[in-house]
């Protein structure tokens, strides 16, 4: 075969896989080109719908707008609880990269803490709203939000945020009458309506702040936003305003609350005034103090742990979470169970010479007065003089006759061992004591020197602060019950608020008319009654009712907190200071018309007549005295 013949034999072959490679190309081609049509056609036509919907969530946001708290009032119109705008440092996680990096960037810019980085780093971790921004760092300051602002375009993801915060002006005065917000946790999102509770960083945690918390809320605002591919805010598409939380008045009187404070000074102890009429709660005060604004935005660990550590203990409610022996403050409730129960009669006496002993018995209780060698006593007692000098050697007579469950059934007519407050949350009950707690409580029965013990409110008995407050309330209206509360009024109504407490009078009308009125009279002599015959007078007339200007009825208290052995005297110069007596004392004024009780505890203080009968008597002076003068003027 001639070489033209054999070049066009291979000629041949090799234009037909041109072509074939051609139409394959050209079918492939045409395949791809009918694909990007048909997914053209299947994401512009038929699920136009769903992408859409996809891009407008891209570049759409909605985000919650926390509402403003509700303001909170003292009676006067003073405000004791507001809020105050800062401007926090805040991430938005799902708009960052790295995160550490970025943690590395801002801590170059501006001081934030390893604490501070920890509690974000926490905060990241939790169960929240997607990109809700995360704080970081709370209060910027003007150069420190300028520094930011430049370098935005180096941070993605950062944000500076108005943030509405809680504030107490009057600090440690108001923080255990009102209690105080705290940054929201998980323990507490889980509890709460999340809804509600988005965009929100803190929640009531302690005293009214915590049962009105659903009122104080107020309700969530949304505002709904589109942003870039960088995340910038570009404009706002619809926005739902936030509704202000519930503004409250509370019966609590600034002043008044101010006395009671400087009053007390630097000891340790609680003063709570309530208004018999209405029961509201007008001073309550427990010192030491803190204040509240340090733990709003979060206190250091190190500064947290001092308070808790120290023996002063600062954070303690002494008001209505500290429980003591009510001492000779307790005394008339022994005097109405024993007349309303015929064991004795106003006339009836005994001879009071500072030592008592139970029948086949050996040892021996003694008189406040006793003293090694001494034995004092208070000579000739009827029920009158046995108040006024606070005998307790007639009430060990007495508390003996009329037996335990007697004792204790009216106890309880006056609300001690109960949680009898409308609207404080976590208040100690007390403990009113019987046989059938002492058995389940120690798995033994209630013997006849328990009696003796609980007749000058020592022993197993325990009460808080404001149940005496209470009682002498109680006291003061002639048994009839009024329950004590915060709230005077509301700017709406309130879910939180229970149905008032029904009590029957502590009496029946007739023995009340018979004997409450001479019982207010001698409680009146504790405080009147006075002359130069010292063992006559009424045993707080030296300290508080020599030049008062108005009638008082008081009942002072000293209770022991160590027991002192058998023939031993008390000397408080050999005790730890928190080893000595607490000093009490209870009262009401005027006497026809009682406008304020009040109730005094100083711990370890000493003499209730002596000590704490003068930080009652400024307290009443204040609200008599001086509120007449400003009135007239």
């Amino acid at each position: 075969m001639s070489p033209l013949a054999i070049s066009e034999a291979v000629q041949e072959p090799r234009g037909k896989s041109l072509l074939i490679r051609t139409s394959l190309i050209a079918v492939c081609g045409l395949v791809v080109v009918l694909l990007i049509i048909g997914r053209l056609l299947q994401i512009q036509i038929i699920e136009h719908q769903v992408y859409d919907t996809r891009s407008i969530n891209n570049r759409i946001e909605t985000h919650p707008i926390s509402p403003p708290r509700g303001l909170v009032f003292d009676r006067n119109g003073v405000l004791i609880a507001e809020n105050t705008l800062i401007q926090s440092l805040a991430i938005i996680p799902e708009r960052v990269e790295d995160l550490d990096e970025l943690l590395e960037e801002l801590r170059k810019r501006v001081d934030i803490s390893d604490a501070q980085v920890d509690r974000f780093r926490n905060r990241v971790t939790q169960r929240r709203r997607p990109y809700d921004p995360i704080a970081l760092r709370d209060v910027l300051s003007d150069s420190e939000q300028a520094t930011l602002a430049v370098d935005r375009y180096r941070l993605p993801g950062v944000v500076v945020t108005p943030e509405t915060v809680r504030r107490y002006p009057f600090g440690g005065l108001t923080a255990h009458a009102i209690g105080s917000v705290r940054r929201i946790t998980v323990d507490d999102l889980a509890q709460v309506d999340e809804v509600m509770y988005s965009g929100t960083d803190f929640i009531g945690r302690l005293g009214i702040e915590k049962f009105y918390e659903t009122s104080l809320h107020g309700e969530v605002g949304y505002r709904t936003v589109e942003v870039d591919a960088h995340g910038r805010v570009m404009k706002t598409v619809q926005e739902q305003q936030p509704i202000i939380g519930t503004t409250l008045t509370l019966h609590l009187d600034l002043e008044l609350q101010t006395t009671a404070d400087a009053a007390l000074g630097n000891r340790r102890g609680a003063v709570v005034a309530i208004d018999p009429q209405s029961g509201g709660i007008m001073a309550m005060v427990s010192k030491p103090t803190y204040d509240p604004n340090e733990f709003v935005l979060g206190i250091r660990l190190q500064q947290m742990a001092a308070m808790e550590a120290s023996r002063e203990q600062p954070l303690f409610n002494r008001a209505i979470n500290g429980t003591y022996a009510p001492g000779s403050t307790f005394k008339p409730v022994i005097a109405l169970a024993a007349l309303d129960n015929d064991v004795i009669g106003w006339e009836d006496t005994i001879e009071d010479k500072g030592e008592f002993q139970l029948p086949g018995s050996s040892r021996v209780y003694r008189g406040w007065s006793w003293t090694k060698g001494n034995p004092g006593g208070q000579g000739i007692c009827d029920l009158t003089r046995a108040i006024y000098r606070s005998s307790n050697i007639y009430f060990y007579d007495v508390a003996t006759q009329l037996g335990i469950d007697s004792i204790a059934n009216y106890a309880r007519r006056f609300g001690f061992g109960e949680a009898t407050v409308l609207d404080i949350p976590d208040v100690e009950s007390g403990n009113v004591p019987n046989d059938a707690w002492k058995r389940k409580r120690f798995g033994e029965s209630w013997y006849p020197g328990d009696t003796v013990n609980l007749a000058i409110g020592q022993g197993y008995i325990s009460v808080t602060p404001l149940q005496l407050a209470t009682y002498a309330t109680v006291l003061a209206n002639r048994g009839r019950w009024v329950q004590p509360r915060m709230l005077l009024s509301s700017s709406r109504a309130l879910p939180e608020l229970p149905a008032l407490m029904e009590r029957p009078l502590v009496s029946d009308q007739e023995f009340i008319d018979e004997n409450w009125e001479r019982l207010v009279d001698a409680m009146q002599d504790v405080v009147h009654r006075g002359n130069q015959d010292y063992g006559n007078n009424g045993i707080a007339w030296a300290h508080i009712g020599m030049d008062i200007a108005y009638t008082m009825a008081g009942k002072s208290g000293t209770a022991q907190v160590v027991e002192i052995a058998q023939g031993e005297a008390y000397d408080e110069e050999l005790l730890d200071e928190f080893q000595r007596k607490h000093a009490l004392f209870i009262a009401f004024a005027p006497v026809s018309q009682p406008r304020i009780a009040v109730a005094v505890i100083v711990e370890n203080g000493g003499g209730g007549s002596s000590v704490a009968g003068p930080v009652a008597r400024e307290v009443i002076d204040n609200f008599l005295l001086k509120r007449r003068v400003a009135d007239s003027g």
